[in-house]
């Protein structure tokens, strides 16, 4: 019997070591890595053009994501009788003009607006290479989030933006982004949900269903790596 003891009791020593390797930081964002089409594809990723759309109250929005990888990044949006509008961003400078919002021209937004917007400009991501981007990332365990069990992580930017992420704990796909964004009225919380990935024919993973507060931008295509005009990312 008491050999039997010290045997269950080694084999749940076995069990639990195992599990918590399992859950060692660096091999989340090994595997969520893995998942995305694996580290060299992920650093290879210098530009991208999403075209989708936003079902608001009966409205169907285009949304146009254009971004080259440390250069900037181009939201167009288009309203139904209502016209065109466009956020932009670049290293030093950022604009919105939203017409339906009342704006006649395009007007510059505020420092603190910028710092945030301008993470934006990393294509590859928070987690990827994050030691050498200055990020700090610390694994807060698991959490349920709607029947999905996930890897809780805490994300602190070079700049000292917080963001918590939720990466899938058998996919390794990142489910859901909460931070912090910066408007006109101040800092307002930002909470986005990913879903319904999907592998490009060149081999990179994409989620191609965004939930934001609005609601759920549905992309339709996604393009890789094609050549952009770096024009479109300042306003004269």
């Amino acid at each position: 019997m008491k050999k039997l003891t010290i045997g269950l009791f080694a084999i749940v020593a076995l069990i639990s070591t195992q599990s918590i390797k399992a859950q060692t930081l660096d091999e989340v964002v090994n595997n969520y890595e893995i998942a995305n089409g694996g580290k060299e594809k992920l650093l290879s990723l210098k530009s991208v053009k999403m075209i989708g759309s936003l079902d608001v109250q009966g409205y169907e929005v285009g949304v146009t994501v254009t971004a080259v990888n440390g250069v900037g990044t181009r939201n167009d949006i288009s309203v139904p009788g209502m016209g065109e509008g466009f956020q932009v961003v670049n290293t030093k400078k950022g604009w919105d003009f939203m017409p339906f919002r009342g704006q006649s021209s395009p007007e510059e937004i505020s420092q603190e607006q910028l710092k945030y917007a301008q993470a934006l400009l990393d294509l590859q991501g928070l987690l990827v290479n994050y030691k050498e981007k200055g990020n700090q990332v610390e694994l807060l365990g698991k959490e349920n989030l709607s029947g999905t069990e996930c890897f809780k992580l805490k994300v602190t930017s070079k700049i000292g933006k917080v963001y918590t992420l939720f990466i899938d704990a058998k996919t390794y796909y990142r489910v859901k982004m909460i931070g912090k964004g910066s408007s006109a009225s101040g800092e307002v919380d930002i909470e986005v949900s990913y879903s319904d990935y999907k592998k490009t024919d060149d081999g990179y993973v994409f989620p191609y269903v965004q939930t934001i507060e609005a609601g759920s931008i549905v992309f339709k295509t996604i393009e890789v790596n094609k050549t952009i005009d770096e024009k479109i990312f300042t306003v004269d």
